[in-house]
């Protein structure tokens, strides 16, 4: 799958939700698109599954034209989106075997496969009860299981395990992490939660503001940040700014990002460069709330990286 040069432009109010996006995703590969709310995530899915044309850009998926060829496209994918396409009225069974039947599966082979399938995500004994009976959780594999009918060669998941407790989260987890290794199905996943793409995912593009502002492997991503962050908060912010300013004139080519009272410096060998800042601190009257040195996670790379991007826009402060 490749998209090159991708962009949308909703007429209705003028708004451009993708903006010049190109990333590539291999064979087997367990692909994260991360990304604040309104970064152009869920708008890049409905493209790249045909729900929604593009304003300018090439489309390839499972090698097959989106633009061209949607119908080409729709075999070879499954989709789950942030609302389930569940009707409440029906049990996990009948949905199932009517899903089997919609992609024209005989009866017997409808009953095999529906089976199977309930039986790969764990409703085996919920099957003959109403969907409306079905907890969030439940409802989730569902639908997992109604994009697995066809036996996709890409699966696309927008935010699947949004809304549920964290037993529930790594239920799914588990799930997706065997189905791509064990049957080699290329996953193609959208989510806010960092800990979830870095659990899963073999490589992550970070979209902020509808472009794609970093791609690589967690481990890339980390190894961009530096070693080590030393993390200070402060009790107010006209204290975090003053801090700010002393790193600025004594420390210049410092690495960090500012939130209200918190000031992150991205530093190699933090644990000796703490004394320094330390020193620095109390020479200007200044004494954080909590210091700490870390090593870095998705979530700092994450908040760098989108302030980094904010103040592009001149919404943050950085160094």
């Amino acid at each position: 799958m490749y998209v090159e040069h991708l962009s949308k432009i909703f007429k209705k109010g003028n708004v451009q939700a993708v903006k010049d996006v190109s990333f590539a995703v291999e064979e087997g590969e367990f692909f994260a698109f991360l990304g604040p709310n309104g970064a152009g995530k869920s708008t890049t899915v409905q493209i790249v599954t045909t729900l929604i044309s593009p304003s300018a850009g090439k489309v390839y998926v499972a090698e097959q034209d989106v633009l061209t060829n949607p119908k080409g496209v729709r075999e070879h994918i499954g989709v789950a989106l942030q609302e389930t396409g569940i009707d409440p009225s029906l049990t996990g069974r009948e949905m199932l075997h009517l899903q089997c039947r919609i992609f024209g599966f005989t009866n017997k082979q409808a009953k095999l496969r529906t089976s199977e399938l309930l039986e790969v995500v764990q409703l085996r004994e919920a099957a003959d009860r109403i969907c409306g009976n079905y907890s969030g959780g439940m409802r989730r594999r569902l639908d997992l299981a109604l994009t697995l009918v066809n036996k996709p060669k890409i699966l696309f998941l927008d935010e699947p395990t949004t809304g549920l407790d964290p037993s529930n989260r790594k239920s799914i987890w588990n799930y997706l992490h065997r189905l791509n290794k064990e049957e080699g199905t290329t996953i193609f996943l959208t989510t806010q939660y960092l800990e979830e793409a870095d659990t899963l995912a073999d490589r992550i593009s970070i979209i902020d503001d509808g472009e794609i502002v970093a791609t690589g492997t967690p481990q890339e991503l980390k190894a961009q940040i530096g070693n080590d962050i030393i993390a200070m908060n402060f009790e107010n912010e006209g204290e975090a700014e003053k801090a700010e300013a002393a790193i600025t004139q004594n420390m210049p080519g410092t690495d960090f990002v500012k939130r209200s009272t918190e000031l992150n410096l991205y530093v190699q060998n933090g644990t000796k460069r703490l004394m320094e800042i330390v020193r620095l601190l109390d020479q200007e009257n200044l004494a954080p709330q909590t210091i700490n040195v870390n090593t870095p996670t998705l979530d700092d790379i994450f908040l760098k990286i989108t302030a980094e991007s904010e103040q592009k826009r001149g919404g943050v402060e950085h160094g």
